[in-house]
Parts: C-alpha cells; structure tokens; sequence
C-alpha cells in the first residue's frame, strides 16, 4: 500500500462519520473499501485491513491531502494533512491517542494535540496567522467487502443525504458547493413555481364563474381568499418539515399533494356546484402556499452567508412567478376555449406536477443535519425582531399576493365599463404579478451590496407614494394612472419581498457576532455554536415571516371586499394600505437604521 492512495468509488453500506466514531467499522471485513466522502463524492481510500491501528496514511480527495486514521477501537478519522502551526503536511505522521477520553493525534512539528473526531485543537484557539487551529474533518464510510479494486467505469448511486455540507468554507464551496447549491436552487425554483401557480389558479378560475355560477364580487373575492389563508397557516409545518423529513424528501411529498387540489377542482368545477364545494375546492388550493416556507427553508441551507440574499430572492422570484403563469395559462384559454371551459386550467398543472415530483426526487440533495438543526419557533417568539421581521414582510409580502389574487377582481369591479369581457381583464391582470416576479431577485441582490433595512426603508417609502396615486387615480377615475400606479406597486413588493427575506439571515448572523463576543475567554466551542443557533433561528423565522406574510394576502382580499360592499368602491381599502406602509417605513428606520447603542449592524 502507498502512502498517498487513489481509486475509484462504490456503493455505500457501512458508514462511519468522524464527528460521530463507532465500533461498526471494527467489524468491518478486511477487503472492505474505505472511502472518504467530499459533498455528494465519495472516494475510495484503501482496503480496511490495510490501516494498521494507531497509524495514518495520507490521501488525495478532491484535490485536497487527508490524513485517515485508524484507532485501537476500529474506529475510522479523516481530518486534513496540513498542520496550522506549520504549514507541513505531516498530520498523517503524528501520534494517536487520548487525552481525558478525547481520542487524538498530536503534531510531530509542535506537538499540538487534535481531536480525532471534531479536528479542534485541544492547546491553542487559532494558529499564528489568526485562522482557527481547527483541522477540516471528512466522512467515513466503508463498503463491501470487496476482493478487488472495483472496475475504473464503476459509479455508485448519488447519496440521498450530503456526507457533509460547509457552505462557510470557500475551499469547499468553490470544488463541490456551488455546483450542488446550484442545482438544487433551479430544482426548488421549478417545484416552488408549480406550487405558486395551484396556490393563486383561483385568482383565474373566478374569472370563468359567469352569472350561471350565481356568485357576487364579495364572494369572489371569499374565494380568493380561502387559500391564501390556508397557504398562510400551512407555511409554519411546511418549514418545520424541511429539518425532520429532509429538503429533497419533503420536496417530492409537497409536489405530490399538488395533484390533491388539481384534480379536485377538475372534476367539480361546472355551472350547478354548490357554492359550499367551492370553498373546499378553494381552501385545498391553499396546500401550494406551503411550498414557498420549505423550498426557502431547504435553500437557506445551501448557501453561504454572502450570497443567500441573491440566493433566496432567485428562488422566491422563480416560485412567485407561478402566478403569472398560471393567469398567462388562464389567458390563454379564455381567448381560445372560452370562459366554458374552466377545467382546462387545471387539467394542464396535472403532468407538470408529476414531473416535478419525478425531476427533484432524481436530482435534489438532502443536507446533513443534526438533532439541534431544526427550526425553533418557540424560541424565535421571545426575541422582538421576529415580529418586527413578520410584519415588514406582511407589507412586501401581504401585498404582493393580496394584489395577486386580488387585481383582476378589481379591475372587474372598479373599471367594468371599459374592461367588459374576462379576455381583457385577464390581459392586465398577468402583467402586475410578472413585474413583482422578477423584482424579487433584484430586491435580494440590492441588500446583499448596499444592506437589506437600506433597501426595505426605501421601498416601503415609494410604496406610500404608490398608493397614494392609486387612490388619486380612482377618485379621478383614471384607469391609465390606476395601472401604472398598481404596476409599480407591484414592482416595489417584489423588491421589497427580496429585502426583507434577506434582512431574516442578517439579522441572526449579527446576534451570533454578539453571542461570539460575549462568550467567555478561550471558549473554542462558542462560534461554531453561535453560527448553528443563527441557522436553526433564521429558518424559523423564514418559515414564520412567511405564514405571517400570506396571511397579508388574506388581509388585502377582506379589505377590498369590505371597501366595495360599503362604499363600491376600493378607495377605503388603499387608503389603508397607505397608512399601513407609513408605518413600516418608520418601523424599519427606528429599529434598523436610527443610530442607536445597542443597534444590531449589518443588517
């Protein structure tokens, strides 16, 4: 055997973690493959009866010098070969052992001793050029056994489950991180979008209800509303899921559930059904508003601290353009079928869904997670930020998918006269939720360089100013005005939607710094602590932002039917919304952006 070992992979039945050692490894046949895992690759070291206990070897993964250890309990450690002390790549040369329990090996340069299992230095905190001391750990895992090297074209099956996931380590991203990231962001998009579109398809089924459905504005408008309520209410388990069941795992069960509500209303959406069908028709539609917490949940994971704002607005902008896709779809038949044919629309979303739920259930990751890796909604109740959060995002938010499931109705009601078939209507009432759509991204992007309150401030700002001219152009009865005055509305909650989402992560990584800073003198295990409370915290938080935020598009809908019941007209309803937006300004520049002692920065 060499020092330095190469070979190709296979496939996985014994694994053996160095953060979590076992004795399983101890009764491993002596054929049986080692491998070293490096993201979703694994790479195969040695033959286990090959490593003499108490000895290390040096490996190549991923480009990268591994030392791999034996222990006298059987028990298999991959850390990295380079000293930080040194700089010598001689770990792999050092010597094993305990100290008070801790299995170690210690430097042949300075003698510093590491643990085995974790890589943390047990004499010095950070190395002399102000690094942490901490050695990089690996997967363990064997396989087999096996009598012969495995053939070269040999390929095990892709791991449900990363071996290992550190999005914080730019080595690491730049070899295997960004590319995995990558792909699962484009996959969430795809299934987000599908869970947008069956989420706000009501915003469009209302407009085939004719007088033959006998059914008033005011209960349109109830429609409409039933399942943003239930989206709202199901995003707070939705989140929740992501940590228990998996990312990829309960991606494919929330694609699946889709087919529930499409297939629902297919087959009872025709002139005759009761009114009281509708609502539950409407209200099981509400399943797709909880894709958006978990999808944004599962990519909070991905990706690190620096990009996550661009991250998470790609992937909220990719979801929230469902609902321009599905009032193009609606469009589309409306113009060609006729307002006849309802169950066309849903009829569509059938296939796609179970192609989404086959494409993420082949090509989505899970990320490793621990039992204190969950959400923590209890314990993101106790801190002020998470309601001052939750209501920022009710404005951006609430008024996007209030405005969403709601314009077209609006429209119809407000400005019949001019716009007296659903084929116009339908026309206007894509472009709002499109511009929203692709504003979110830029909304991320914007607080990733110049701060996400910066950018919430300025947007809750103009809109103020937005409805304002909307409530100028309805009192003046001035459609124009009214449009473009909605549209730019629209715009702005997109980029404040991007904004506040990135404010969520900022906001818990600056109280980890203070966690960090407060900690006691030469206590080693406060960042790496700091940082996964800051995670579990965020994605809470992202999951309860979000159940408060559809809950605004609830909110929206009640406004105008209660402004059009009692005046006919929606001029009550945007006043509130201005006000409404008032207030958030000056919430957002009181807690985030006055000068003040105790002010969190960076957020």
């Amino acid at each position: 055997m060499t020092d330095t070992a190469h070979a190709p992979t296979a496939p996985a039945q014994q694994p053996v973690r160095p953060q979590d050692p076992s004795t399983e490894a101890a009764g491993a046949a002596p054929d049986a493959l080692v491998e070293i895992g490096d993201g979703d690759t694994w790479t195969s070291v040695c033959r286990y009866g090959d490593l003499t206990p108490g000895r290390g070897v040096t490996a190549l993964v991923g480009g990268e010098q591994v030392a791999l250890f034996r222990d006298a309990d059987g028990a298999l450690h991959a850390l990295a070969n380079r000293d930080p002390f040194s700089g010598a790549y001689v770990i792999s040369r050092g010597v094993t052992g305990s100290r008070a329990g801790t299995p170690v090996v210690t430097s042949p340069m300075y003698k510093q001793a590491f643990d085995l299992r974790t890589g943390d230095c047990l004499d010095e905190e950070r190395a002399p050029d102000g690094t942490p001391a901490a050695l990089r750990t690996w997967a363990v895992r064997t396989t087999g056994p096996a009598t012969s090297p495995p053939p070269p074209r040999s390929a095990p099956p892709r791991a449900r489950t990363l071996a290992e996931w550190r999005p914080e380590d730019p080595a690491f991203w730049e070899r295997v991180g960004a590319r995995i990231a990558r792909r699962n962001l484009w996959l969430s998009v795809l299934t987000e979008h599908i869970g947008f579109s069956i989420w706000s398809m009501w915003s469009v089924l209302v407009l085939f209800l004719g007088p033959e459905y006998g059914i008033d504005a005011a209960g349109k408008f109830t429609l409409t509303a039933v399942p943003t309520a239930v989206g709202a209410v199901l995003r707070l388990p939705y989140t929740a899921a992501v940590a228990r069941f998996g990312g990829r795992n309960w991606t494919v069960v929330s694609a699946l559930l889709l087919l529930l509500p499409t297939a629902f209303v297919a087959v009872v959406l025709e002139p005759g059904v009761s009114y009281a069908t509708l609502l539950v028709a409407a209200a099981v539609a509400g399943v797709g508003g909880g894709n958006f917490a978990s999808s944004m949940a599962n990519i909070n994971a991905f990706y690190p601290q620096r990009l996550k704002g661009r991250a998470l607005g790609i992937n909220a902008g990719g979801g929230n353009l469902g609902v321009p896709a599905v009032q193009l779809v609606g469009l589309l038949i409306l113009a060609t079928a006729g307002t006849a044919h309802p169950r066309l629309l849903p009829m569509v979303y059938l296939p796609l869904i179970a192609l989404t739920a086959v494409v993420a259930a082949l090509r989505m990751d899970n990320v490793p997670t621990t039992r204190k890796s969950g959400p923590a909604l209890r314990e993101i109740t106790r801190d002020r930020h998470t309601w001052v959060m939750s209501l920022l995002y009710l404005g951006t938010f609430g008024s996007f998918i209030g405005f969403s499931f709601a314009f077209g109705l609006v429209l119809q009601a407000q400005f019949h006269h001019q716009l007296d078939t659903p084929v116009k209507v339908a026309c206007l009432t894509v472009l709002g939720p499109l511009l929203g759509s692709l504003a979110r991204p830029v909304g991320g992007a914007w607080a990733d360089r110049h701060g996400g309150a910066r950018v919430t401030l300025a947007t809750f700002g103009a809109m103020a100013v937005g409805a304002a001219l909307i409530l100028t152009a309805s009192r003046l009865h001035l459609p124009a005005l009214f449009l473009a005055a909605f549209a730019a509305l629209f715009v702005l909650s997109g980029i404040g939607n991007g904004s506040t989402y990135r404010m969520i992560p900022a906001l818990h990584r600056a109280k980890a710094r203070r966690r960090v800073l407060a900690a006691p003198t030469g206590d080693t295990t406060a960042p790496a602590e700091a940082e996964a409370t800051a995670q579990r915290h965020a994605t809470a938080l992202i999951g309860l932002a979000g159940a408060i935020g559809a809950f605004g598009g609830v909110l929206v809908n009640v406004a105008f039917r209660q402004s059009f019941l009692t005046v006919h007209n929606g001029d009550a309803a945007y006043l509130a919304f201005l006000a409404f937006y008032v207030l958030c300004s000056a919430l957002t520049w009181t807690v985030y952006l006055r000068p003040a002692p105790h002010r969190l920065s960076g957020v």
